[in-house]
């Protein structure tokens, strides 16, 4: 199976020419007239090879862990108890020992993971093109590289006070700045789409961290903070992802697959906050009134996911329709049936909407204005 990318790649190199290429493609495209355009494709897996493959690089990387924490060990053991009863002031004198053992252990660990994952991307990423191992060995490089500098951190900073947590908190958002700036590196040397998506995320940690030390983490309404700050930075990855998009509204590219995992990044912090802030996430005493408001924020959430053509915030904010829905049936008397009818309901509609998405979606655009509509991917 061959990606637009790889037909692009292939006229770039003088392989086969620009007029076979497009023949190929309109062939392709008349084999799957039944596939609308606007399915939402990505790349993740080419056959049963790259999960065969995802398993050894599990195994593998899950194995350098297991060694890193094995040598961490006995660099710096962890201080043993060996008195017979409960000693808590043994305890007590040990604390920062024994977090310094656990941080270099985590440190060696994620960096022999993060070591592994490089290695193994240089043939099974820039050689074989293999999309399931590349997405997982790329979220374990940078997952260790910000996990070796935790573990350092959590060694060398003991909690306990608030200036110490305060320089705790700067140091980590140090650390996810220098992980941005591995995933760059990554990113220039892989060209895997969800590199951006990662170094993305990472910058947004680095700056609600660094806002978080700033108001310092005693803060008594730390939550509803960084519930907003997290809000606030969905909004500004969503944009950028609408920026990848509308490089590429036939979603022909690269730029596509980049733009999906920057959209599947920013659904959940924007519908999160959202619905936290309603108070869907509190238990199950919701009330009415919040229950109406989730559902109106998800039919919010439907009209922009259809103008952009893009799923990932129905998916995100669909357990929190879920609960909605429960509690409204409930309150209504149907309390048997409750998760029945709404499993019912909530099914029947995604997939309505699933089969009736292109008219939709052309009704939708077709309402917004031309300049908007030129910048939105083509309607079916």
């Amino acid at each position: 199976m061959y990606s637009q990318e790889d037909l692009n790649s292939a006229v770039s190199a003088g392989a086969i020419s620009a007029e076979a290429a497009d023949a190929l493609r309109a062939h392709v495209a008349a084999q799957r007239d039944a596939v609308p355009a606007d399915a939402e494709h990505f790349r993740l897996i080419t056959g049963f090879n790259d999960v065969f493959v995802s398993i050894g690089v599990v195994i593998m990387l899950l194995a350098m862990g297991a060694i890193g924490q094995a040598i961490g060990g006995a660099i710096y053991p962890k201080p043993v108890f060996t008195g017979a009863e409960w000693d808590a002031e043994w305890w007590k004198q040990t604390g920062p020992q024994r977090q310094m053992a656990e941080g270099i252990a985590m440190c060696l660990a994620a960096a022999l993971v993060a070591g592994t994952s490089w290695m193994l991307a240089e043939f099974f990423t820039l050689k074989r093109r293999m999309a399931l191992p590349s997405i997982i060995l790329l979220l374990a490089f940078v997952g260790g590289v910000m996990v070796a500098q935790a573990g350092l951190i959590t060694g060398l900073v003991a909690t306990g006070d608030s200036t110490k947590e305060t320089l705790g908190v700067i140091l980590l958002a140090a650390a996810a700045l220098v992980t941005a700036g591995a995933a760059w590196v990554h990113w220039r040397r892989f060209m895997v789409p969800i590199t951006i998506a990662a170094g993305t995320a990472a910058l947004a940690g680095t700056a609600i961290l660094l806002i978080v030390a700033a108001i310092g983490p005693k803060n008594s309404n730390l939550d509803t903070i960084i519930l907003s700050l997290t809000f606030i930075a969905g909004l500004v990855i969503f944009a950028f992802a609408m920026r990848w998009d509308m490089s590429d509204t036939q979603r022909s590219t690269r730029r596509s697959d980049v733009a999906f995992w920057l959209h599947l990044l920013a659904a959940p912090m924007i519908a999160h906050p959202v619905f936290a802030l309603i108070g869907v996430t509190e238990g199950d005493n919701i009330g009415v009134g919040a229950a109406l408001a989730v559902i109106a924020v998800y039919v919010a959430f439907a009209f922009v996911a259809l103008a952009v053509d893009r799923r990932a915030l129905l998916v995100s904010a669909l357990a929190y329709v879920l609960i909605a829905l429960t509690f409204l049936f409930r309150q209504f008397g149907a309390v048997e049936l409750n998760f029945a009818l709404t499993a019912l309901v909530i099914g029947s509609a995604l997939l309505t909407l699933s089969a009736l998405w292109t008219p939709i979606r052309r009704a939708v655009v077709t309402a917004l204005p031309g300049d908007m509509r030129g910048r939105l991917p083509a309607t079916a």
